[in-house]
């Protein structure tokens, strides 16, 4: 019970410098509009309840960008288990009786009012023990929290410093005994910070104190006396250190990092109205997180509606694709995942119809050889229960509702969400909350840009063909995204990005007998849904570079015959009815590494051309290593997001957005430079090989 009183104390104690924290960044930036704030640790589930509630009842217009960085993975668990102690402790909050003198008591509900609604939040949120960044977006999209998962200094020094510096963090909380600052990590730190950037601790020494102060940071230490004593003793704030320096050191880090990164430029937009060309999943999440920050959009969308290209399946299954070496691409998945969950949550919280269930995906093999891939996938890594566990014969029969009786590996957090419902619901709250429109039935055909502005063609007759015929003329846009599927490459100026279209017809089948009892997502050779609106989806088929994309017989009857092949002898399969012939046809784009393309449009006639005089030979290295990459100024991409596009597409227009403005982005530098469209030629050219 000792030991019990002295955890309490300890942890009120931190609580207080939590509020005194928060209470003098409100007095500090009463009127800004956009604040960022750092933290190194996470000790205590209250750090990030603070920060929640001081946006959301101190600061209302100001929108916050909270980095958190944490090396023990472990803390994720303890975050989770005090959210759902003090949930419920918070359920048991009723409304108090209003009396003329009851001030007190309406304080105190609103405030529990307040932390229910932060706490679920939180809980919604679902955070797991993941390498990497995880991005939440809470109250309403003013609060975005950043949680780092992984070596302090590592994320730290993998994080690009924002090409705006109005969004350099502005303040910094250190108050873990387990991450000392040194002086590696507070240089780090000042690289994304803004001069004299304040940095409150409970626990600093007199060494890191004078380190802080030469990088430039202005210090309030809060020194905690001994338990016995039971008295905190704040030092007097330490004068602010701005001289040359410091702020010149912070420059020199920030170059050395963009030099070393210019081959994968993640410039921001200029601004002005932002126009984007697509409209499914891509296009209408890159609209909603630009609205978020305030952003004039103009989508351009060559169908009479949203959803009419690959983002218009019924279902589309949500899960991770993990490697063995979980290495990047398998980490941008888990990231991916668990975003897309955190917006279908919020909008659904907020009044949106999305059909969707959320009811895991069971995979299963279905030979020797992909069973083999799945085992040693699952046996390669410690993965979190949430991202993927084995689960045996009986238990994928139980999960799944139906005889399976075979081992594989469940991934609880996945499940299906309807595309079109979610392409329309992102949609639809960003012309809520910012001024974003949409142009149907305009096919743009080409672009170009002259001084420095972006102008789109639409050819004027519907009835031509082969883009003959008057042109209407869009524009001028100093900023263009390139989000339109399967036409990404039909513009001259990215023709030759690195995607090719396939083909994907999903059958859709009648839910009856005991089909209809399925309860998980399949994926085996190929993917069965379960039931919504009476139908299941199964499929897809593969097909390169499609002639047509009228319905195939063939391809419905593979569909079929896949199912059988991966769950052979089981009566639920002859339930697949495929004789309605009932099916829908699409194209994604895949890359070849199945990673997504985001970022500036790479100009790949200058890169060619440049190709010509510089090739295999160490002086070639050093040309393409200290040059940057060719671009189109002002033009981006947001496209390749292949067949698993709604698992990825939402985290990567996030991530777009965020460049686009300016701001730190939520992937560190090795993701960045695997979703950069220009990474095909830039991975041979900077190690001296052909194209």
């Amino acid at each position: 019970m000792t030991q019990e009183r002295e955890e309490k104390m300890v942890n009120s104690r931190i609580c207080s410098h939590f509020d005194s924290f928060h209470e003098q960044i409100a007095n500090m930036y009463p009127d800004k509009k956009k604040l960022s704030l750092g933290q190194i640790g996470l000790c205590d589930v209250q750090q990030m309840l603070s920060v929640i509630l001081l946006q959301q009842k101190s600061m209302a217009d100001t929108r916050f960008y909270v980095k958190i960085f944490e090396s023990d993975y472990s803390a994720v668990e303890r975050i989770n288990l005090q959210l759902v102690a003090l949930q419920t402790q918070y359920q048991e909050c009723q409304e108090p009786v209003h009396t003329d003198f009851d001030s007190d008591s309406d304080l105190e509900y609103g405030s529990c009012l307040d932390k229910q609604v932060a706490i679920k939040q939180l809980i919604d949120a679902k955070l797991v023990a993941i390498p990497g960044c995880q991005r939440l977006i809470l109250n309403q999209g003013r609060c975005l929290v950043d949680l780092y998962l992984g070596d302090i200094h590592s994320s730290l020094s993998n994080t690009l410093a924002p090409a705006d510096p109005a969004s350099y963090i502005h303040a910094w909380l250190h108050t873990s005994d387990q991450h000392s600052l040194d002086e590696q990590k507070i240089w780090q730190m000042a690289k994304l910070s803004s001069n004299a950037a304040l940095l409150s601790s409970s626990n600093m020494s007199q060494q890191q104190v004078n380190l802080a102060q030469i990088a430039g940071f202005l210090l309030e230490n809060v020194l905690f006396e001994s338990l016995e004593s039971e008295k905190t003793s704040p030092s007097p704030a330490s004068t602010q250190l701005s001289d040359e320096i410091s702020q010149q050191e912070r420059r020199a880090l920030r170059q050395a990092q963009a030099n070393g990164f210019q081959h994968y430029p993640q410039l921001p937009a200029k601004e002005g109205t932002i126009a984007v060309i697509g409209g499914g999943i891509a296009s209408t999440h890159l609209a909603l997180s630009l609205a978020e920050r305030n952003k004039s959009v103009r989508l351009f969308c060559q169908d009479e509606a949203f959803s009419q290209q690959a983002s218009g399946n019924k279902q589309g299954a949500i899960y991770p694709l993990l490697t063995p070496d979980n290495g990047t691409l398998s980490q941008y998945f888990q990231q991916g995942l668990l975003f897309t969950r955190r917006r279908l949550t919020t909008l659904i919280d907020e009044g949106f119809n999305i059909a969707n269930e959320l009811c895991g995906v069971l995979h299963t093999g279905h030979d020797e050889r992909s069973r083999g891939r799945i085992n040693r996938i699952i046996s390669a890594q410690a993965w979190p229960k949430e991202i993927a566990h084995r689960v045996s014969a009986q238990e994928a029969s139980k999960l799944a509702s139906i005889d399976i009786d075979q081992e594989g590996v469940f991934y609880p957090l996945g499940g299906w969400i309807s595309p079109p419902d979610f392409t329309r619901a992102a949609f639809d709250k960003a012309t809520k909350i910012a001024d974003v429109s949409a142009l149907f039935n305009c096919n743009i055909t080409r672009i170009e840009q002259s001084q420095g502005q972006w102008f789109l063609y639409q050819n004027a007759d519907s009835h031509s063909a082969n883009g003959s015929g008057n042109e209407v003329k869009h524009g001028p846009f100093s900023t263009l995204v390139l989000a339109n599927g399967h036409g990404l490459t039909q513009f001259e100026q990215s023709k030759l990005l690195p995607a090719t279209g396939f083909r994907g017809q999903v059958s859709h089948i009648p839910a009856r007998n005991e089909l209809a009892k399925l309860t998980t997502v399949l994926c085996s050779h190929g993917y069965l849904t379960p039931s919504n609106d009476q139908l299941h989806c199964t499929g897809a088929s593969y097909v390169k570079d499609p002639e047509h994309l009228d319905y195939c017989p063939n391809e419905q009857l593979d569909n079929l015959k896949k199912m059988q092949h991966s769950f052979e002898n089981k009566s639920w399969v002859d339930d697949i009815d495929i004789t309605g012939h009932s099916a829908r046809v699409g194209v994604r784009m895949v890359t070849r590494d199945h990673a997504p393309m985001l970022g500036c449009a790479p100009d790949t006639h200058v890169m060619l051309e440049n190709y010509q005089l510089h090739q295999h030979s160490k002086a070639s290295i050093k040309f393409w290593k200290d040059n940057p990459a060719p671009i189109h100024h002002g033009l981006f991409i947001l496209g390749g997001l292949g067949s698993r596009g709604i698992t990825t597409g939402p985290l990567a227009a996030e991530a777009l957005a965020s460049q686009l403005c300016g701001e730190v982005i939520p992937l560190d530098m090795a993701t960045l430079a695997l979703l950069n469209p220009n990474r095909m030629w830039m991975r041979k050219l900077i190690k001296g090989k052909a194209l």
